[in-house]
């Protein structure tokens, strides 16, 4: 063989075996498990570590996520192969779904959904907090469902200066706002010993949070407050992926401000808030459930 053939071999790609399918195929499957951590896992852990120094490895294992409707957020020890599903991917999660899975008829629907983007509000409440990769976020129970309320309040406000009817009729509720329905709903239910209802507010945010723990975007530290949480790596990446959206702009313009002990302020109207809206929901409402 020639110094030129030597050399042109040298410069070929080596060939893609099965078991480097195999591997990326495996590495992908550790990133659809939420709760999994590398440190806690020595071949997971290794297959990070062929990602990240062999190229080639890692476009395998980028076109396998992508085959699967899957988009890469992250690979790194902190938060392991970061997955989030494309519309269209067999693993999506819409909105729609996780109601009905939770239990909840279509009046209630945007209520799970407002859930979810206070949860997202709270845990990251500033831009600075989503870019801040050792940033950990902490929400619980009661602080969301205050939060929210609170925005409730804002929003009654501005329909009554608007001269706008704030009491719709009871027999049409899917003329009403969410944060009307919102406001109505019993915070923990009507039981005498003061028990948390799954249909009430507290309850629904309780099935938010505890879909978000089953995700492995939140972990349980307490039972503190109705359920106290902090965030994961992989929830801030998906939070991140999500950003701008209009919802979210909407709430922290009302001057609602989630901090970061769990629990929510109420900013007068005369403060300057520097608030940004770099932060949404990890799970989009279908648009199809909302006919």
């Amino acid at each position: 063989m020639t110094s030129e053939q030597l050399t042109a071999a040298d410069a070929a790609p080596a060939a893609v075996t099965p078991a480097d399918t195999a591997d990326a195929a495996r590495l992908v499957a550790f990133g659809l498990q939420p709760k999994l951590l590398p440190a806690r896992d020595l071949e997971y852990a290794e297959l990070l570590r062929r990602y990240r120094e062999d190229p080639p490895f890692a476009r395998l294992a980028d076109a396998v996520a992508t085959g699967l409707g899957l988009v890469v957020l992250e690979v790194s020890g902190r938060a392991g192969m970061a997955l989030t599903a494309a519309e269209d991917s067999v693993f999506a999660v819409r909105m729609g779904e996780y109601a009905r899975r939770a239990g909840a008829d279509s009046a209630d629907r945007f209520l799970h959904g407002l859930a979810h983007l206070a949860v997202a509000a709270m845990a990251f409440p500033r831009p600075d907090d989503l870019a801040d990769d050792g940033y950990i976020g902490r929400i619980t129970v009661n602080g969301v469902d205050a939060f929210v309320r609170q925005a409730c309040r804002r929003l009654e406000e501005r329909a009554e200066a608007a001269g706008e009817n704030t009491d719709p009729a009871s027999d049409a509720p899917g003329l009403e706002s969410a944060w009307r329905v919102y406001a109505r709903r019993s915070a923990t239910g009507a039981t005498k010993d003061a028990r948390r209802l799954a249909g009430s507010t507290t309850g629904i945010i309780g099935k938010a949070v505890a879909f978000l723990t089953d995700s492995g975007f939140l972990q349980r530290t307490s039972d503190e407050a109705g359920g106290t949480y902090r965030t994961t790596a992989r929830y801030q990446l998906q939070v991140r992926d999500m950003a701008g959206s209009a919802a979210m702009a909407e709430l922290l313009e009302l001057g609602v401000v989630p901090v970061g002990d769990g629990t929510a302020s109420l900013v007068g109207p005369e403060e300057d808030l520097d608030l940004g809206a770099d932060a949404a929901l990890p799970f989009f409402p279908d648009q199809r459930d909302r006919a």
